[in-house]
């Protein structure tokens, strides 16, 4: 049976990491980072966010070194706006989806 307040936590997650990124101010993060999912385990324990930027999966590894910093912060801040009752950890992974799909837009418009 699906556990649907799992993928309803996940989805709260992802938006509210959108807004938390916004107001990070290291400069490692990109500003055209994007969350592309998030993967809450069973237990809500642990919570893999992938990350994707524009500009290539160097520039999203960059962020990612920023973002792994800023973990105490953002766990913090999770915490609060979604008044959890254990803030999960968090994992975060280098995703290429939007530069792969850019690149696919791409060859599709040199093909017409």
């Amino acid at each position: 049976m699906p556990n649907f307040k799992n993928s309803r936590t996940a989805e709260d997650i992802k938006r509210e990491m959108t807004a938390i990124l916004r107001e990070l101010k290291d400069p490692r993060i990109n500003k055209m980072l994007t969350i592309v999912r998030t993967d809450l385990s069973g237990d809500m324990s642990y919570c893999k966010i992938y990350v994707s930027c524009l500009e290539g999966i160097e520039s999203t590894k960059e962020s990612i070194k920023g973002l792994k910093s800023a973990e105490g912060f953002i766990r913090h801040e999770l915490f609060h706006r979604l008044k959890l009752r254990k803030a999960p950890e968090l994992v975060f992974i280098a995703d290429s989806s939007i530069e792969r799909g850019a690149e696919i837009s791409r060859k599709l418009n040199e093909l017409l």
